[in-house]
């Protein structure tokens, strides 16, 4: 009989009612301390506080509609799943677009975030602050970590983005977890992936505020967000050899839909690295 963590956290934060919830708050409390770290670092330099309330609004919405939206079109399900006798095992999205807009039932993709998030504040960095692109995402990747680290905690909450079945002491037995393809609630013991990620992304977070912070390297455009892709979605690729398949196409693939969309990423953030170091001139 191994040894396992009976996680029966319900996100509900008023008994019978779907919202508010745990889930929320977390997200929430992860983007107002994000904003209190940028808000630090525009003091630090002296920015007009006017443009971190216009970055907020970026923000907000590029996360939201971007994370939402990556988890729709990257995992899905796109239709409704049915039975031999007409009973729908499986909502889709695109059968019911209105379900599209259920933030709070959870299904949020980072790399769709990333995707929205990049474009936003391509226009902000242009059409607001005036400065190079780099400059905003030097700023903005110690606040999205920390945020992402909530997010996870999050998922945790809502026995979602569970991990593999195992048979380590540390193991979970999500029992709000409901198996899609069992059709029924799933206790087995599993790896906390959610809980992994969350860690490795708290860990980011200190990392990439040491290097703005104490090395100053904002002054070397580039750098702070090579180090931040490179941290986050490696971390991201390396936990998904322990996380469930999000998707049917999961299970042929030699890895799956997230760390096929996090490898480019990385190599993006390697190559800001490097190129940012190489240059013997401070901004």
């Amino acid at each position: 009989m191994i040894n396992v963590i009976n996680w029966d956290v319900s996100s509900e934060l008023i008994e019978g009612y779907r919202t508010p919830n745990l889930y929320g708050l977390l997200f929430v409390t992860g983007m107002i301390i994000g904003y209190f770290v940028v808000r630090k670092m525009f003091q630090k330099e002296q920015i007009d506080e006017k443009i971190l309330d216009k970055l907020v609004f970026y923000m907000v919405l590029a996360t939201i509609v971007g994370a939402r939206l990556g988890h729709v079109f990257f995992y899905g399900p796109y239709w409704d799943t049915v039975s031999p006798d007409g009973v729908v095992l499986e909502r889709g999205y695109f059968s019911h677009p209105g379900d599209i807009i259920k933030v709070w039932e959870g299904g949020l993709a980072s790399h769709g975030a990333a995707v929205v998030i990049l474009i936003a504040l391509y226009i902000f960095s242009h059409k607001v602050v005036h400065r190079p692109y780099l400059w905003i995402l030097d700023r903005i990747s110690a606040p999205i970590a920390v945020g992402g680290a909530f997010i996870r905690l999050g998922n945790l909450v809502n026995h979602e983005m569970v991990g593999d079945p195992t048979n380590v002491p540390w193991a979970f037995s999500f029992k709000q977890f409901y198996n899609e393809s069992l059709g029924m609630f799933d206790p087995t013991p599993r790896h906390p992936a959610q809980l992994y990620e969350s860690i490795c992304y708290f860990i980011a977070f200190g990392v990439l505020m040491f290097l703005y912070w104490k090395k100053e390297l904002w002054r070397k455009p580039g750098v702070v967000f090579g180090a931040f892709l490179v941290l986050i979605f490696g971390a991201r690729f390396l936990v998904e050899f322990v996380k469930l398949g999000q998707t049917a196409r999961d299970a042929y693939l030699p890895i799956n839909t997230g760390q096929i969309l996090s490898i480019p990423l990385v190599l993006a953030g390697v190559y800001l690295l490097w190129n940012g170091l190489r240059k013997n001139e401070v901004a």
